[in-house]
Order: C-alpha cells, then structure tokens, then sequence
C-alpha cells in the first residue's frame, strides 16, 4: 500500500527528527496514539524596519514578535519536552518572510559545525521551518540552516515525498553566541507561491536537531505512528495585506569545453572545443503558477552514469542528475508515468546504423540534444494542481564514411520529436487526492507516436487511519517501427489498473493490493517499466514501536506476500514471502536489521526474451535468501556501513548441474578528518554461481559456431562476479565553495560452463555449444568538481570528467580483477574540462536597483 512517507521515514533512516510547539509555551492535551496531535499557533509580526541579515538578532522588532518554543522530541524518544531551549521568532514585509531562532545549548563544544555542499546536513546542528502556504495539508516547503551556514531547501507532496532536489534562492546567517547558535533566515516570496487573500493562515512547522544527542524536536508535535508530514503542522496566523510578487528571474550561463578522445575514428580530430550559451528562466504567471525554461540546456557537467554490465532482459534505469529534471517535478511524477531521461535519451535509430561494403561509422551520438525545455506547475487556492511539461529535440544524424572516395552520408537516427505531459491533481479532505496524467510523445517522419492517460486516486477516512487508493492507466501508440513504411508497431492499445486498501497508522498498518498490466501495455516512450503482462497481489504488514524499550529506541517489523502470474496466457509465474526488521540501539546509535526471503520454485517468462510471453520460460528453484546490515554511529569521526548476504537454490532435478547461489557483501567506510575535509569509500561485490540465464548477445548469422543453433533458445550456466568500487574525496572551503573528486571502477566477469536448449514448455536440453561467450566488462570514471556559489542563485563551476571502458570477449576475457583494473586504466581514456558560469538575475532585486 503506498503512504505518504516525508520525513517520518528520512527521520529514522537519516537523522531528520520532527516535533512542533507552540508560540507560547502551552502543553496541548495528549491525544491518542494514532491521531495528530493538537495543533499549535503563531502570530507573524508585520515589520518596517529594514532587517540586516547578519545572524544577530539585535534589530528591537525582533523582541515584539511572539516566541515559539517548548519543542517536542521526535528522535529517539518520541514525546518528550526539550530540555534546551529554542525560542523562534517569525517577521513579514512586502517583500520576505524573516525568521529569527536562537538555540540554546550546553557549550559550544556541544554544537558540531561540519561544512557540507549544500543539501547536505553532515554531522551538524540544524534548525528549520517549513511552510505549508495554501493549508491544504499535503503540499509544502522546507528551508533548513546548519551551525555552519549550509542550506537545505525542500518540497514536500504526496507524490514527491521529501524532495531535497527543489532549490530556491533565499539567504541565511548563522553565529555562535557563548552557549547558543543562533540562524536568521529571510525568504523571499519569489521563493513561495501562495494565495491573493488579504489576511492568510498559513501552516506552519519548526524543526531542531542536535546532532550531539542525536535528537531530532519539531515545533508541533510529529507523532511517528500518523501518516504524514504536512498534515501534522501548526498553523501561522497574522499574515496580512500580503501581495504575491512578479516572480521573473533570468539565469543565463555560459560554458566552454575541452574535450579528448583517444578513439575517435580516423579523420576525425580527437581534440575538440566548444562554446555553449543558454539561459534559465523562471516567471511567476500569476500567484499560483510558474513557468520554468530552460533555452538550449548544457547538460555536460553532470556526474557520470554508472554503467554497469546487464544480462537481464530489461533495460538499466540510470539516476537522473540533470537539475531541470530533478527540480519541481513533483506533480509530473504522479503515477510513474515520467522516466526524465527518456527525454534527450539514446536516439531510436541509434543501434541500426550499419556500414556497408567499404565504409565507417564515423560518429553516431548517444544523446539527443534538446533545443528547450519548458515546466509550468502550481495549486490553486483550491487545491487544484496544475503541471504543463514540453521538451523539444532537434534531428539526430549519424554519419557514415566511405574509407575510399572520403564521400560522407548522414543516417538519422532521431527525428524532431515533441515531449510533453499534462497533469491535473485536485487536493481533497483527509490527505485525499485524485489526479488525471497525460502523457505524449510525437515524432516526425517515419515512425510512430506514444501516448498514456492515466487517472489516481486516494481517500483517507477523517481519522487518517485507513487509505483506499487506485489507478487505472492507457496506453496507445499509432505508426510504424523507426524507418520502415510497412511495419507496424504491435503494442497498440493496453491499459494497467491498480487498487489497495490498508491501515496506514498507527503500532500496526497493513496493506492489500491488485494490479494487471495488460500484455500491450507500454508506457515507456516517457515513462518506464521493466515488463508488463502481468496480474500480481500482494499483501503487506507491519509491526512499529516507536518510542525506547530495553536497549533500543525504536522496532520496525514488516512482512509481505506477493502472488503474481501471467496475464495473457494466464499462467503461474511466483510466489514471494518475506520478512524484515530494523532497530536501532539506545547508546551507540548503531542500526542493525535484516531482509529474509522464501521464493518457491518460479517460471520466468522474460529471460528466453521470446514474444509474445507464455511458451517458454526459465524454471527457477525455490530459494531462501538472507541479508543482514549494521550502521554505525554517523556521529563518529569514523563510520562504517557494511551489508551480507546469500541465496541459496534448491537442486533443480531435471539436470545434473550443481545448484544456484549468490553471495554478496557491500561495505560503506566514512572518515571525516575535520570539518572540511571527509574521505569515502563504497565497495559492493556479488557472486551468481551457477546462475542460468539467456546468452549474452544471443546467436547471430555470420558466427560459424552458431549455425547449427539458430532459430532456437540457448541457455548458458555461468558465474558471474562483480565488483565496484567508489571513492570519494569532498573538501568543503566554506558553506558556498567546495571540491568533490570521485573515481569509480566497475567489473563483471562472466564464465560459462555448460550450454542448454530450452524447450516450450520450460524444458531444458543439454547441448554440445562450442563458440566461447565469456564475457569481461570493465567501466572507470572520475568526476572532479569545482563549485564556487558566489552570490544567492549564481556559481562557478570548473569540472573534469574521464571515462573509460572496456568489453572483453572469449579468450580475452579474465576473472581476476588486478588484471582487469589494469587492463581498465590502461586503455585509452576520453577526458573533458568545462568551465561553466552562471548568473541569477532577479527582475525585482534590479528595479529595487535602478
């Protein structure tokens, strides 16, 4: 059953605490276990004093605001009062909401400073407020300090959840007094959207952490056992006569490259540069919505993907780090139904481009350049959620050289395409919701067009205990296969729907849930999803306690069981139960918990990768698996994470093979030397022994050793080993200038051992397959980041990427893995050095100018 998560779960895996009092220091009555505690009040205070920002709070109309305080812990210890005080003050103009806090402590030795980029709190004291500014109860803002000046901002929906990704431009100051630190704030309403009321209520929540305890304190009480976040803060009273600004800004930016490739084709010059110019902008089109643009984007400093070798039957669904896609999408990721990087993703041409007799592909881009990319998104006074998203690509060409007349021709791998998305999300009573998504994509030329509808919908009962929600869900795509006159595409028309009901508060919540995807449905010209056709149910469990009982502060236990089988044919693919459990000790802060699973014996009807689904499938042995993590302290200067885990198989009886297993081991050290400069280190390593599975690259027509076999379905018994290894280097300068150098290598070793026939039927034929398919694939990458935030909205950033792979094939191919980090480092590298400005303007800040 899908809850509204937000911070009650960041709280426990994170850090985050949340509690919330009162302006005056009044204890409300204490309500019942699974219902929100009362709601506290704040009178703002109108100014007209100018109001320096300088982390001192000495202007006299400071002292006339009313005092919130008397927080409430959230984090480890649900409920108790604090026993160091923290006093918060709220002040408005026309233009900025101020807010003045001041927490006392202990000493200063008491208050970690560590300098983080921003977004990231580190191993520090933070105070926050958050603003829910139509009262709606589901959608809001949070802005965040650290001790050392550091800021967070984040949107918080029902969609979206906690959304550190969202970035305004405000300001803050923060001192150190004797025993106490003290965070001033001023957000501008540029930075907010709200109602054209004359008097507005606004909801209002406060947060404190100490990192020292480890204890995390809201204003209004945040009681861990209610579902939600937003729905559980006090209310800010006394805002008047306010008017919503023209909200218009500009960031233009320009960059310039340095680009290497050691392996560009010849004839080509493998040093190239370029310039890059374009701009962001941001227009508030009335108090409630907001276009935002971005005009011809440079997306090139981004980190890298992590590449990684796929033998499964389903495409890699790579993290999107382009920050128009991140920013603000809350309402456009409603349903699932927008995978951000299909828009400038790998052209759909880009793997049937061929060289004939003669000649060479000379280049064949991997990325689809956008020409502009345009949001609009906002929530009526009514609750009504509107979000428009249009995204332009231009024409895509791969070029292909003669080698002997030097004549080039151009290939088109990508037509000019239209992204776009439509989103409607009407906010209801009780944290309900229901939401119609549109999604389209259109192409010119030969080929076809996409398009999804979906509708959702969730109701909670008055008491916010029990939830009802669903989806039913469309798609349709028209036209012919990419280049072809004839071909028709042969998912046309297919639909998903999906419903559950559960207990979503409280010790105890459960859930039940249904869902088909029919065997055309197919939204992944936008969206994502790894296969279809399928029916599946499941229900799910869990047991929480939440405030400290013998050594531990919290218990988490949850279960589920999940049948599924084929939709068309109907037939059985897999029944799944697990069982999982984390805790957390009381006076080390260490986190312990597990992932038990029992899977009897399944059909896996996608790894053959025969369409359509139900004649062949894999047989996979009933297996138990086990995952075991601890976390230490993140206090300490030193932490280390570290996760085990095995799969063990049941003997598959039809074949003489040993049976399946997979081990793995992950293990996550941090040393933070001071702070400003930290040290990280992951490595991730797993082993599939005996793992049986599709041959990597199939069969094809011009591999001798592959005649006899073409037409059928060959199953190879491998091992299968992979490592990564990630380490990092961040060094902070101050809370506006940091250095970040990171360098991955990943290798995957694949051996086989014996070859199969698989039969319809999921019957397997050991076969006398002779060609060798090992398989080495080795990945390397250092992002070198330099990034100076010189004033609110502008930065500097100098970055240099290096990127390397390779594939080894057959003979070539080697399980040991210094070979292979030699074999990685070795090879030809391509190597990119931009600088890249950018420069907020804000309409109103140069008016107040001129």
């Amino acid at each position: 059953m899908k809850t509204t998560l937000t911070l009650r779960l960041v709280g426990l895996l994170l850090g985050f605490g949340l509690a919330l009092p009162q302006a005056h220091a009044q204890t409300p009555a204490t309500p019942t276990a699974a219902t929100a505690a009362t709601q506290r009040q704040l009178q703002a205070l109108r100014t007209g004093e100018a109001i320096k920002l300088d982390g001192v709070l000495d202007e006299p109309v400071w002292q006339q605001a009313q005092v919130a305080s008397d927080f409430i812990q959230n984090r480890p210890k649900p409920g108790p009062h604090e026993r160091h005080k923290t006093e918060v003050r709220v002040l408005y103009d026309d233009a900025a909401l101020y807010v003045g806090a001041i927490m006392h402590d202990v000493s200063l030795d008491s208050i970690p400073k560590e300098l983080t980029a921003r977004d990231n709190s580190g191993n520090s004291d933070f105070f926050g407020i958050f603003l829910d500014t139509y009262h709606d109860k589901l959608n809001g803002y949070g802005f965040i300090v650290t001790t050392g000046g550091v800021q967070m901002d984040a949107r918080y929906s029902p969609a979206g959840g906690e959304d550190f990704n969202w970035n305004a431009v405000w300001d803050s100051r923060t001192s150190l007094q004797g025993t106490d630190w003290v965070a001033e704030m001023r957000i501008p309403y540029s930075a907010i959207r709200f109602g054209t009321a004359d008097v507005q209520e606004w909801g209002l929540q406060f947060m404190r952490q100490r990192r020292r305890e480890n204890q995390g304190f809201f204003w209004n009480d945040v009681k861990p056992e209610v579902n939600g976040f937003v729905n559980q803060w006090g209310l800010l009273t006394g805002l008047q006569g306010l008017k919503p600004p023209l909200r218009l800004s500009l960031t233009p930016y320009v960059s310039g490259y340095v680009n290497h490739n050691p392996l560009s084709p010849d004839g080509a010059r493998r040093t190239t540069t370029s310039f890059n110019g374009g701009a962001d902008v941001k227009w508030g089109i009335n108090e409630s919505f907001t276009l935002d643009a971005t005009l011809v984007p440079d997306f090139g400093q981004v980190q890298s993907d992590n590449q990684v070798l796929n033998l499964s039957p389903f495409e890699v669904q790579f993290a999107e780090n382009r920050q128009f896609f991140t920013e603000g999408t809350e309402l456009f990721s409603k349903g699932n139904l927008f995978y951000t990087r299909r828009v400038g993703a790998q052209p759909i041409g880009y793997g049937s481009v061929s060289a004939g007799r003669g000649e060479k592909i000379l280049r064949n881009p991997a990325e689809t350049r956008l020409l502009n990319a345009t949001k609009i998104s906002g929530r009526t006074n009514k609750g009504l959620g509107v979000g428009l998203f249009n995204a332009l690509s231009n024409d895509v060409y791969a070029t292909v050289r003669n080698e002997e007349s030097g004549e080039e021709r151009r290939v088109l791998t990508q037509p000019f395409s239209n992204y776009s998305i439509a989103v409607l999300d009407q906010s209801l009573k009780n944290n309900s919701y229901v939401s119609l998504i549109n999604t389209n994509v259109t192409r010119w030329g030969r080929t076809y067009d996409a398009n999804v509808t979906g509708g959702l919908f969730r109701f909670n009962d008055k008491k916010n205990a029990y939830a009802l929600d669903g989806s039913v869900v469309y798609s349709r795509r028209r036209g012919t296969v990419f280049g072809s006159d004839t071909t028709r595409i042969d998912d046309p028309n297919g639909f998903k729907y999906t419903v559950g009901l559960g207990k979503i508060s409280g010790k105890i919540t459960w859930g039940l849930n249904h869902r088909i995807e029919s065997d055309h449905y197919n939204p992944n010209d936008l969206g994502i999803l790894f296969g279809n056709n399928n029916i599946t149910q499941s229900f799910d469990a869990g047991y929480h306690l939440y405030k400290p009982f013998w050594k531990v502060n919290n218990l988490h236990v949850f279960g589920q069981v999940t049948h599924s089988l084929l939709y068309r044919p109907t037939r059985y693919q897999s029944v799944d139960y697990y069982l999982g459990a984390n805790t957390t000790f009381t006076k080390s802060f260490l986190q312990l918990g597990f992932d038990f699973n029992v899977d009897p014996a399944n059909n896996d009807f996608y790894e053959p990768r025969q369409y359509p689904l139900g004649q062949y499938w894999v047989r996979v042995p009933g297996s138990t698996s086990l995952v075991f993590f601890i976390n230490m302290d993140p206090r300490k200067k030193f932490q280390l994470n570290w996760n085990v885990g095995s799969r063990q198989y049941a003997e598959d009886e039809r074949l003489d093979r040993p049976r399946r297993t997979r081990y793995s081991f992950g293990a996550y050290p941090r040393y933070r030397v001071n702070d400003h400069l930290t040290f990280r280190y992951n490595i991730d390593w797993s082993y599939d022994g005996n793992q049986i599975g599709y041959v990597n690259g199939g069969l094809k027509r011009d591999e001798p050793l592959d005649h006899d076999f073409m037409g059928q379905v060959i199953l190879g018994r491998r091992n299968v080993a992979t490592v990564s290894n990630v380490a990092q280097v961040i060094y902070t300068f101050t809370n506006r200038m940091s250095f970040t150098f990171r360098a991955r290598h990943y290798t995957s070793c694949v051996r086989y051992q014996d070859f199969a026939r698989l039969k319809p039927g999921g019957e397997e034929e050991l076969v006398n397959y002779q060609r060798n398919r090992d398989n080495t694939f080795n990945a390397f990458n250092i992002d070198a980041v330099y990034s100076w935030w010189f004033a609110p909205g502008s930065q500097v950033s100098v970055v240099w990427k290096n990127a390397g792979s390779t594939s080894l094939l057959a003979n070539q191919a080697t399980p040991l893995y210094f070979d292979n980090l030699s074999n990685t480092i070795n090879t030809p590298h391509s190597n990119s050095v931009s600088v890249k400005l950018i420069y907020y303007l804000d309409y109103l800040a140069l008016r107040k100018k001129r």
